[in-house]
């Protein structure tokens, strides 16, 4: 290695660790494809998950940009080259891959490759995924190719630690996946208790409505008045229920704009002004982004539902590598001391619990009559 050992094990140290700090598949995927990439100090690198139907379930790469990737089209298939990592699980070292008798070439937006370096990615007997490297930066010897001996060597390290953090992030992602289907029976029991009472309670009061209409048309008035108010409370409950029912496609549109679309929603359906402004926000691991949006989210209900705020303000701001969520409302506010009531009462247990889960901050401003400010900090990737 041309930096020395010194250097070198730094550079195997530093990426190992950025491997270990994410829980989510993707995010893991990606923090060893970029590794791998400047590690070796190639020009591309690519890993892919392979799944039951002969493709890959993930493939990730590092290198092409988006404009690239998407002129290139749909995920490869499991062929040439990367089948023979995949099903006969040994590492590939090739002076140019296009001269290779398994070579079945590529999309014709797909960049120009020669030099070549592959392997597998196992978990024992289990091939968890293919990760290769192309075009080396460094002069080639003639007739040879770029990467060494050394540079495999290295690959099979960073792999073997790779199967590790993957299987790591996998195991997290089921337990997470019980926890949320866990959640959800348990919102599906609440909400099936609050709306029927309030459906039965309804029910009662038309029908008590319908009788007096006749005789004691004031009354009936007033009933049909509670009638309204207690449409209004389904009408919330079902509101919180199906916010948390149903996850935001974070994948998709990002923090940000999931953010933005839920709050202008929220503006248009309360008599309160919402508003929402970013800056220079990036892309943050996707545990954060999603618990960022879930304390927004237990933020803005407690805001518009129990503080009688006529103005609820959402920033989120850019903080070195991380971010910095700010709901700020003008509400009757409350004692933040008071923690047992308050913690009941507002679901602050609950973002506190989540804050703390991504390794960030949570900072709760609050006086009788003052307004309430809730304040989190993330540390990003």
């Amino acid at each position: 290695m041309s930096k020395g050992p010194r250097s070198g094990l730094s550079a195997v140290s530093t990426a190992l660790l950025a491997m270990s700090r994410h829980l989510e598949v993707r995010d893991v995927l990606k923090t060893i494809v970029a590794s791998a990439r400047e590690l070796l100090d190639a020009q591309y690198a690519a890993l892919g998950v392979p799944d039951d139907h002969g493709g890959f379930a993930q493939f990730v790469v590092d290198g092409v940009s988006d404009a690239q990737w998407k002129a290139i089209g749909p995920l490869p298939r499991q062929h040439g080259i990367l089948a023979a990592m995949l099903h006969e699980a040994r590492p590939e070292r090739l002076a140019d891959v296009r001269e290779d008798p398994r070579f079945e070439g590529w999309p014709s937006a797909h960049p120009d490759m020669s030099d070549f370096l592959g392997l597998p990615i196992r978990d024992g007997d289990e091939v968890m995924g293919a990760l290769f490297l192309a075009n080396k930066n460094c002069p080639k010897p003639e007739g040879g190719c770029g990467f060494t001996e050394d540079d495999e060597e290295l690959l099979t390290i960073l792999a073997q630690h790779a199967a590790i953090a993957l299987t790591n992030a996998r195991l997290y992602e089921r337990s997470r996946e019980l926890t949320i289907a866990e959640e959800r029976s348990r919102l599906a029991h609440e909400l099936h208790d609050a709306v029927s009472q309030k459906l039965f309670s309804l029910r009662l009061t038309a029908q008590a409505a319908a009788a007096l209409v006749d005789r004691d048309p004031a009354r009936a008035k007033g009933e049909l008045q509670q009638v309204a108010a207690l449409a209004a409370e389904a009408a919330d409950e079902l509101r919180a229920a199906v916010v948390e029912l149903r996850p935001a496609a974070l994948d998709e549109d990002g923090l940000v704009a999931t953010l933005r679309t839920q709050i202008q929603v929220l503006d248009r359906a309360h008599s309160a002004r919402v508003t929402f402004d970013s800056c220079g926000v990036r892309a943050l691991p996707a545990a954060q982004e999603e618990a960022m949006l879930r304390v927004a989210q237990e933020a803005l209900h407690n805001a518009l539902r129990h503080s009688g705020a006529a103005r609820v303000d959402v920033t989120l701001e850019r903080h070195g590598p991380g971010a910095v969520l700010r709901v700020i409302d003008d509400g009757g506010g409350f004692e933040p001391r008071a923690t047992r009531r308050a913690g009941r009462h507002l679901g602050l247990v609950s973002m506190r619990d989540r804050t703390n889960g991504v390794g960030g901050t949570l900072t709760v401003e609050s006086a009788p009559g003052k307004g309430t400010t809730i304040e989190m900090e993330v540390p990003g990737g």
